[in-house]
């Protein structure tokens, strides 16, 4: 290879600095002089044969080669004074070094305790984090082609917002696949709940899917019995997981066997055996249904309802390709949209203005995706981001306590640090020595964590809604993590009391001069307490307002009774029989009123539609509707108001067929506000027209954290479901009478019920984590920064024993002297709460838009939680003020 001609720049290349800092660290200072001198002499001349980068590279390779035990032993030959100067790493000096920092832990026991405890809650509390964070960011990982796989979503506009779904219609995936060729494969997935039985073994599963054939491969699902590519192939095949297996087969050979699926009991025959869904994915599904059971003769484009996923070549752009998802909006959306409600190609095309196809990575799906039919509940990268830097909030808190304590101590190590001097130490073995001291403390703090880890492990994955075995932290990653989370920590705790406790000079620190510099460490300490009190007044100040719109949510009228109101979400096994086991049930003293329903509040609601007023053509104007089917008491049973018109009624025939009630929302989105819409009509997808009775008032049907959305009330004899409100003091008697009756009408079909407002309250199961998770953090921010508080106090104390002494000579009182030490700390508390307040108000704030209904953070939050924060500091710091004002003067001043 051809060497560069030599530069002719006329300023000279310089090696790179941190290695000569490595160089002057652990080269004896009588032999860095003339080595160094030799390196920079050959990098020099390096740098005019080859380039700039590879001399610096050669340089740095040099360097390390002078720091080798071999490079050692050979100079030592050579150099007779050599063996006069100890390399830091020498084994005889690291066990000297260790067996000092183990009699200096055990002389100093309460400080070592409080060093240990806050060091190993910040390596729990990481530890903790950094699995939960490692497990959020894993989902959808595990396809094989996992980078290449993307969901397809639709937005529409609507109703004052853009409305994404993570859904499409049928026709969309396949579609798509033909009309691009970026598209490798596409595959569909609808979720549904129904009836499974075997024998008589009966059960109603809730995470049953339809899915097409290449659905399992594509996902990379592992078979442990069947084939993989053929097995949803043939129409009523069914994929069942082995926990599935156990539950309806026991020991039999589930493959072949037959299981009738829904109040049809349509044979579906099992055709593979999986493991199970992984735990990191976005759905978890027990057994998947042959989707060509369903065989759709001409799939639509311009509806909801599969889960549709594209598989794309290695060289697409996926944004290229959704440039491209108009042309098939204009191909097959605006047709269907002319034909469904009636208008013009040009209102159609008017009405798709703002339909648009979207591709979504399936790797941020949990993480980055929160539409309105996700298939569960998703994780949010906001919380990845707030409890990773709360852990290592934490552990710095921690790390920040060991330097205030070591600091603390200064005056006892500062003799000690000046006769080590004397004895020939120089200043990078004394740094050297009391890192060894504060990383063998960090050592001791991991094994101390791990005790935590075991003990706090159940309540976190509560919290967390996670399932992390603690043998997870026996693995060598974790245990690898967590020696060099406390290797840097110990490195970073004991930095700078090693530097500053080697600064001393010798004749400063065997004449305790050391303490007339003091002050000017002060700034330095006041800023570590500053910035501790800072951030607990922060997470104190969250938890305030998380707890308070918690308790909003969970407390703010929703426009029903939601109390002892019992849903049978699934009453299809009784057939025909619905209406009378209706009227059966009404008979009971306790049922105050019953309604047949096809959905409930705080169901999974799924229903819903374009609509717009009759003689108001499409004009882009159209609002969705979400569709409630129910019955004539449905109001009457869950205490729903009528504000404009009437209630379904018996007394016309026509409102099963086509009357309507809308709610408030409707009203407002339909242009109506202020008008009548009594009498009005409005027009559904098909040209369905209905007649509006009514209009409801606004009840919050899904959780309080979205607006009121749109609804349509239609009446729906049969339709599924049931509600009952009920009134007594013996809800289990009711509840086995109500079993009873059911198996009455349905012997063999399992009773499904729930409580409306426990239903209600797991839509805030994030929120009451959240809750939790920041009390967790404020208590564990509070106890370390009140140690870090104690260290501070007591380093201020020891310098001013003296003064405190003469002051009680000179007749000051107890309580002078108390005040006279705690003033300036409380200064430093309330200097924090003034720093803390309004980050955490404009952070907080920030967080609450996620809500449609939300609290104000007030200004009695900041201040109680500044009160918490100095009330705890005046705690802190008057026990040791006390200690020290309360000393006999006499002692006081002999110790000086």
């Amino acid at each position: 290879m051809a060497r560069k001609l030599p530069s002719t720049q006329p300023e000279r290349s310089s090696p790179p600095r941190w290695a000569d800092w490595l160089l002057r660290w652990f080269v004896a200072p009588h032999l860095l002089e003339y080595l160094q001198g030799d390196l920079h002499e050959l990098f020099h001349k390096r740098s005019q044969q080859v380039s700039r980068a590879q001399a610096r590279s050669e340089y740095v390779w040099a360097v390390l080669q002078c720091l080798t035990p071999f490079f050692h032993n050979s100079l030592r030959e050579r150099d007779q004074y050599y063996s006069q100067y100890l390399k830091p790493t020498n084994t005889t000096m690291l066990r000297n070094f260790l067996k000092i920092a183990w009699r200096n832990l055990m002389l100093n026991k309460a400080f070592t305790a409080i060093n240990m405890v806050g060091l190993a809650i910040g390596l729990t509390c990481f530890m903790l984090i950094a699995v939960f964070v490692d497990n959020e960011l894993s989902f959808d990982k595990y396809p094989t082609d996992a980078k290449n796989i993307y969901r397809v979503q639709v937005s529409v506009a609507g109703n004052g917002d853009v409305v994404v779904y993570p859904n499409v219609d049928a026709g969309v995936g396949k579609g798509i696949q033909g009309a691009f060729p970026e598209v490798k494969a596409s595959t569909r997935f609808m979720p549904v709940s129904d009836y499974i039985q075997y024998k008589e073994n009966q059960f109603k599963e809730a995470h049953l899917a339809f899915a097409d054939s290449n659905f399992l491969s594509l996902f990379s699902i592992s078979f442990l019995k069947g084939n993989a590519a053929r097995a949803l192939i043939a129409p009523n095949s069914i994929v069942i997981s082995k926990a599935f297996a156990q539950k309806y087969f026991g020991n039999e050979e589930p493959i072949g066997k037959s299981l009738a699926v829904g109040t049809q009991r349509t044979a579906f025959t099992v055709t593979g055996v999986i493991d199970k869904v992984p735990d990191n994915s976005h759905f978890h599904t027990d057994a998947f249904l042959s989707l060509s059971t369903h065989h759709i003769a001409n799939p639509t484009w311009s509806n909801v309802g599969f889960y549709t996923y594209l598989e794309l070549n290695d060289k697409a752009d996926p944004k290229k390709l959704e440039a491209k998802f108009p042309q098939l909006v204009a191909k097959y959306v605006v047709p269907e949209v002319q034909r469904d409600m009636g208008v013009s190609l040009a209102q159609a095309q008017k009405s798709v203005e703002t339909f648009r196809f979207s591709l979504q990575p399936l790797t941020d799906i949990h993480l980055y995706s929160n539409t309105k039919y996700e298939l569960e509940p998703n994780g949010d990268i906001k919380y990845v981001y707030i409890f990773s830097a709360l852990a290592l909030f934490i552990l710095l808190l921690a790390c920040i306590n060991f330097t205030n304590l070591s600091t603390a101590q200064a005056a006892k190590r500062s003799r000690e640090v000046g006769i080590r001097k004397v004895m020939g130490s120089i200043k990078n073995q004394i740094v050297f020595q009391f890192l060894t001291e504060s990383i063998l403390l960090t050592l001791l703090a991991m094994v101390c964590a791990y005790g935590l880890l075991f003990l706090l492990l159940p309540y976190f994955d509560q919290v967390a809604n996670k399932q992390i075995s603690f043998s997870f932290f026996l693995s060598y990653q974790s245990i690898l993590t967590l020696f060099l989370a406390s290797l840097l920590s110990g490195i970073l705790a004991g930095a700078y009391p090693a530097f500053f406790l080697s600064s001393f000079s010798i004749i400063n620190t065997l004449k305790g001069a050391f303490f007339g510099n003091s002050s000017q460490k002060k700034p330095l300490h006041s800023g570590l307490i500053v910035f501790q009190f800072s951030i607990s007044t922060i997470l104190l100040i969250a938890t305030i307002v998380v707890y308070k719109q918690l308790q909003y949510m969970q407390t703010k009228k929703l426009g029903y009774d939601k109390d002892q109101v019992i849903a049978l979400p699934d009453t299809r096994l009784l057939g025909a029989k619905q209406l009378a086991f209706k009227e059966q049930l009404a008979q009971n003293s306790h049922v105050v009123a019953a309604s047949l329903s096809r959905y409930t509040p705080g169901g999974n609601m799924m229903d819903g539609t374009q609509i717009y007023p009759k003689n108001e053509t499409s004009n882009g104007a159209e609002i969705h509707a979400n569709i409630f089917h129910v019955d004539y008491d449905y109001l009457h049973t869950l205490g729903i108001q009528v504000v404009q018109g009437r209630n379904f009624s018996r007394d016309f025939p026509t409102d099963t067929i086509s009357g309507v009630l809308i709610n408030e929302s409707a009203v407002h989105e339909l242009g109506w506000k202020g008008t009548n819409p009594i009498g009005k009509s409005v027009v559904r997808s098909g040209n369905q027209e209905f007649k509006i009775i009514g209009v409801v008032k606004d009840f919050n049907y899904v959780s309080v954290k979205q607006k009121v959305a749109p609804l349509m009330l239609l009446m729906g004899q049969n339709a599924g479901g049931m509600v009952l409100k009920i009134k007594t003091t013996d809800v289990p008697g009711f509840l086995a009478d109500l079993k009873t009756q059911w198996e009455a009408f349905s012997p063999n079909g399992p009773l499904e019920y729930h409580f409306l407002d426990e239903q209600f309250a797991t839509f805030y199961a994030s929120e009451q984590r959240t809750q939790q998770l920041f009390s967790a953090f404020a208590l564990l921010a509070v106890i370390i920064a009140s140690l870090g508080l104690f260290a501070l106090s007591a380093f201020v104390i020891e310098q001013r024993t003296k003064e405190i002494g003469i002051r009680k000579v000179m007749g000051a009182s107890v309580p002078g002297i108390v005040q006279l030490l705690v003033k300036d700390f409380v200064r430093l508390v309330f200097i924090a709460v003034v720093i803390a307040s309004p980050i955490a108000w404009y952070a907080m704030h920030h967080w609450l838009q996620d809500f449609a209904y939300r609290i104000e953070v007030e200004w009695w939050m900041l201040a109680l939680s500044g009160l918490i924060a100095l009330t705890i500091a005046l705690l802190t710091v008057s026990y040791q003020s006390i200690k020290a004002a309360l000393m006999n003067p006499v002692k006081s001043l002999r110790r000086e």
